[in-house]
């Protein structure tokens, strides 16, 4: 009897075991709690609003038109490509606009806690992969959601809220507030994401990416705003209305 009853325990442990691997909702439900890290707090506009100071990538994609970064390409892009801040960061506030312009439906997203990954091709300089990034992304104005480039790919992240408030072809007020391992965001004044990443040795002090995804026709997107706090003092979400 009490063989049967030990089989039946060690059967149980075992599809539980397994479920949890075909469930990652269940993993991630189980993500540590990684407090906020500390350091300096203190806000800081990434744009200028007339230059690319303070930003690197390819010049030819990235620019600036009344007051506003544009991102563009007529070519075809093999690789996403970003413009990418030349400091690091690890806890942030970052509050800024984006536009997806018409013509094209895919998504950009901006990318943070990762390294920039200029060997994902043989020949760098000529399928142009000197600004690819490696970490993870928060994705708009469609296929919401998030995303961890080059490591799990889409990230168990409901794109369902941000969808319903988010506008295809306008302006969208976006607020991405990462502490510890916790990523929150707002979009035109909602909450839409609230999830901690179960794998925290994941998360790397890095650069803020803006992306231009790779695309076989034209696209053009614009960015405006850009500030960041530095180990923001308020662990909260500040534009949800």
């Amino acid at each position: 009897m009490r063989t049967l009853l030990t089989l039946c325990l060690v059967a149980a442990v075992s599809a539980a075991a397994a479920q949890d691997k075909k469930d990652p909702a269940k993993k991630d439900a189980e993500a540590p709690v990684v407090k906020p890290r500390e350091g300096k707090s203190e806000t800081v506009a990434l744009f200028d609003g007339k230059t690319l100071d303070g930003w690197e990538g390819y010049s030819d994609l990235w620019s600036v038109k009344d007051g506003v970064i544009v991102a563009k390409n007529t070519a075809p892009l093999k690789f996403s490509t970003y413009l990418l801040t030349k400091n690091k960061y690890s806890d942030f506030r970052l509050t800024f606009s984006a536009k997806l312009l018409e013509g094209s439906e895919m998504h950009s997203g901006v990318a943070f806690w990762g390294t920039v990954k200029p060997d994902v091709s043989k020949e760098p300089k000529k399928e142009r992969s000197e600004y690819t990034y490696a970490g993870h992304l928060v994705m708009f104005p469609s296929g919401y959601g998030m995303y961890d480039l080059f490591g799990r790919n889409g990230l168990k992240v409901d794109g369902g809220p941000a969808k319903k408030v988010g506008k295809q072809h306008d302006w969208n007020d976006i607020e991405v507030l990462a502490q510890g391992n916790r990523v929150r965001v707002a979009i035109n004044g909602a909450a839409v994401v609230d999830w901690r990443d179960p794998q925290p040795e994941r998360i790397k002090e890095g650069p803020i990416g803006l992306q231009l995804h790779s695309l076989d026709k034209p696209q053009e997107l614009h960015f405006k705003g850009l500030v960041i706090e530095t180990f923001p003092k308020d662990d909260k979400l500040i534009t949800v209305k």
